[in-house]
């Protein structure tokens, strides 16, 4: 347990999510992660993100509130319920998202250059089976 418990604090530090932003983007490393699941969803909103962060609605609000007023996301009201919001990337956002992926592939494919092939599916699967247990386990299943 210990080992793993080490080795998760040192992923958070090589990954950068020690710094005050994340992937040369200049945003927090919550706004960061926001991009990219408004990026990879075609109908999100507030309440759905906020859940998928696990982060407080109110920290997602102005969140939120800080990624409109820079002009990465844009807030569509829902053709289903005019009371919801959907949240897209604008141009800017979707730039903003291609180099947070460009940074981040980068990174993986510089330490997977030092792993053999058995090595690297070991890692794959393990961060699959790890990360699903701990949302597992957050989410009371």
């Amino acid at each position: 347990m210990e080992k793993v418990r080490d080795s998760s604090r040192k992923l958070v530090r090589e990954l950068g999510f020690m710094r005050p932003t994340l992937a040369s983007t200049g945003l927090p490393i919550s706004a960061v992660h926001a991009l990219i699941e408004i990026g990879g969803n075609e109908a999100m909103t507030a309440g759905m993100l906020s859940e998928i962060l696990n982060l407080e609605k109110s920290s997602v609000s102005r969140m939120l509130r800080k990624l409109v007023d820079t002009g990465e996301i844009e807030e569509r009201t829902s053709p289903g319920d005019a009371r919801s919001k959907l949240l897209t990337l604008t141009a800017r956002g979707k730039a903003t998202l291609a180099a947070i992926d460009s940074f981040g592939q980068n990174q993986v494919a510089a330490a997977f250059r030092h792993l053999s092939d058995d090595q690297r599916s070991t890692v794959v699967a393990g961060l699959i089976a790890y990360a699903e247990a701990l949302h597992t386990v957050r989410a009371g299943k």
